[in-house]
């Protein structure tokens, strides 16, 4: 999602305000600057509260050390090209800072962080984490440069009042796309004036399209169809990838989804989240376990009937192929900037995000996907939301995107090649062809690594 103008020049006035005073983070071994971003009303209020209460916390347990917040108020991708700003000299380089899993890679090879190991070999705690949540956070060359605080995992929300109305069961499962596409084709019939389904799409919407839409199709076509590891190779002339941008043009093209300048729109997800979903506006969407949070006491769009209005369903497999269902996961972490003076008082910091108790408070909070085991058998974890066990039985079928220093070029290459398909300018065949060729000189202008 792309930010207005005034948060970007929120960004730009930030940069210019730390860069003016000179207030590096090796200037004073006594502050930690922990830098983290806020891209919705959402992040605002429960990420600034959380830690608020940890920099209280940390400060009370480390007399004469100060805990100096650093929010960024921009969309994901904005706030990543500002904190690698940041990150670029020792003047303003954080000494913390929130890292998406899927750019990690790219921000060691641009040398902006530092390797954990040293840290992690000594941690009690780290033996808590999942595999699968550390294989997200190690680089490829073997070393681990964050620590997660959480994932997620996706599926389909559905409004069982819509569905009712159209004979769809309140247990709907479907076990494969084309039941996916029935079901839309069925609302639109029976249910005249709703949304039959969203899945985002574009540009605009950026990675939520490319991972939240497409790449829940594609990784439901078989085995490593966007990156083949064993072969260190990006998939190209893929029939998977065709399938998926058809699946894509299906929706757009019968009208099953929203009109096309509202999918388009790099705002449409709080659209979704605010208008579609709580007014009954919209029978079934592709979204993030996260959803809930939207409708909670005290947020944007209070909604209390939402836990029971709403279904949740797992995305099936293009045909139903083993596994038989599908989901993506994403994830934050907290990584050390490379030119952090202040290692050592980072790592504190760390450890006192991550205690069991912390930890569990803020995937209570923030609806996050537990990613270490004490947090998971934790009450207040199992009984936060409508929907959790659900979304973290999700994860046995979860995939992650190639954490690989190219990948935000290819997701850009990804959704133009939805767009295009999208608003009918292309084929998936001739789309697909077009991203082939992106694919092809992202690597060489790589070096051919991959």
């Amino acid at each position: 999602m792309r930010p207005t103008a005034p948060l970007i020049l929120v960004a730009a006035l930030a940069a210019g305000s730390l860069t003016a005073c000179g207030s590096g983070s090796g200037s004073d071994p006594n502050t930690l600057r922990v830098a983290y971003n806020r891209s919705t009303d959402n992040q605002i209020r429960l990420r600034d509260k959380h830690l608020e209460s940890i920099k209280k916390q940390f400060e009370k347990e480390h007399p004469g050390k100060k805990v100096e917040l650093l929010p960024i108020q921009a969309s994901d991708d904005d706030y990543a090209t500002k904190a690698q700003q940041m990150m670029r000299s020792p003047k303003t380089a954080p000494d913390l800072v929130y890292e998406d899993t899927f750019r990690i890679n790219s921000d060691i090879q641009a040398g902006y962080l530092r390797p954990l190991d040293d840290y992690l070999a000594k941690w009690d705690a780290w033996s808590q984490f999942d595999d699968t949540a550390k294989a997200a956070s190690k680089a490829e060359d073997g070393k681990t440069y964050a620590v997660p605080d959480g994932t997620d995992t996706r599926g389909l929300w559905f409004n069982k009042k819509i569905f009712a109305k159209a004979g769809l069961p309140a247990d709907w499962q479907p076990t494969s796309w084309e039941d996916v596409l029935d079901a839309a084709r069925l609302i639109k019939r029976k249910v005249p004036g709703v949304i039959p389904m969203n899945i985002y799409t574009g540009k605009g919407a950026g990675e939520r399209a490319v991972m939240q839409g497409f790449e829940m199709l594609l990784y439901g076509t078989g085995e490593d169809p966007l990156y083949n590891p064993s072969a260190k190779k990006w998939v190209s002339g893929s029939k998977g990838f065709q399938d998926a941008l058809g699946f894509v043009q299906t929706v757009y093209g019968e009208k099953l989804g929203p009109d096309v300048t509202d999918a388009l729109d790099p705002n449409i997800n709080t659209k979704v989240a605010t208008e579609w979903l709580p007014e009954g506006k919209l029978a079934m969407s592709l979204e993030g376990s996260w959803m809930g949070q939207n409708w909670v006491k005290g947020a944007a769009k209070e909604w209390p009937a939402w836990s029971t209005e709403l279904g949740q369903a797992a995305m099936p497999t293009q045909n139903g192929q083993a596994p038989g269902k599908v989901s993506m996961s994403g994830g934050w972490t907290w990584a050390m900037p490379a030119k952090s003076k202040n290692s050592d008082l980072a790592w504190e910091f760390i450890t006192t995000l991550q205690t069991p108790d912390n930890a569990a408070t803020w995937a209570v909070a923030d609806a996050q996907i537990a990613v270490r085991k004490d947090v998971a058998a934790d009450p207040r974890y199992l009984k936060s939301v409508p929907g959790i066990t659900f979304f973290t039985g999700l994860v046995q079928y979860t995939h992650y995107r190639p954490a690989l220093p190219v990948y935000p070029q290819v997701s850009t290459a990804i959704s133009e090649a939805m767009e295009s398909v999208t608003t009918g300018d292309s084929s998936p065949a001739k789309a697909a062809k077009g991203y082939d060729e992106q694919l092809k000189n992202i690597v060489d202008n790589a070096g051919g690594a991959e």
